[in-house]
């Protein structure tokens, strides 16, 4: 998703490796890995990013979001 990055494509890929694991080895299916990664998100949003800064940074998120949806539609 993130189109430059302070963190290493290993690094990247190793996490996202763990979180596709983790979501395989319980068996969830869409709408499970959706509710759990939206609350993941939202739990990073309320202890991890400054109340004067979230709205701000949900909508960048958002939007990088659909661009990387519509992206990989084309």
């Amino acid at each position: 998703m993130p189109q430059q990055s302070k963190y290493s494509d290993a690094q990247f890929e190793a996490l996202m490796n763990d979180i596709v694991f983790a979501l395989e080895k319980n068996q969830a299916n869409r709408d499970l890995s959706l509710m759990a990664l939206g609350n993941v998100i939202t739990n990073i949003f309320l202890h991890q990013v400054n109340d004067n800064q979230r709205e701000k940074m949900a909508a960048q998120f958002t939007q990088i979001l659909m661009k990387s949806i519509n992206g990989k539609q084309k």
